[in-house]
């Protein structure tokens, strides 16, 4: 059964957001430095205890908060995502070191983001 991964918050100042969750839940927020897209990791607690990490971005879509499921297969999920009416929103694009990501949108036009690792 696959389960989310990993969320992102977007935001219009999400280094602004990103220190409101820190300062208000203690999360460790910081610069991902992966080039040329501004990215804010969180890490929300200790590995060893339920949870996901994430991450805060500028507003490039019209959802706030948009969750990511790892997969094997991004092109086989792709197939079965479009077979059930979904759709692709973005991508597919390489996240160096991490793996291949896109974004979709369900039926109801509800926007999430599909990870396969990087091998």
């Amino acid at each position: 059964m696959k389960r989310p991964v990993h969320f992102e918050i977007l935001a219009e100042d999400p280094k602004k957001l990103a220190d409101f969750y820190e300062a208000i839940f203690g999360w460790e927020i910081a610069d991902w430095g992966g080039g040329d897209q501004t990215y804010w990791l969180a890490t929300t607690g200790p590995d060893d205890e339920p949870g996901i990490n994430g991450g805060f971005m500028f507003r490039s879509l019209d959802q706030a908060v948009i969750n990511t499921l790892e997969v094997e297969s991004l092109e086989e999920t792709t197939r079965k995502i479009e077979a059930s009416g979904g759709k692709v929103v973005h991508g597919p694009n390489e996240v160096p070191e991490v793996g291949t990501h896109a974004y979709f949108a369900d039926p109801e036009g509800i926007l999430f983001g599909v990870m396969q690792p990087a091998n």
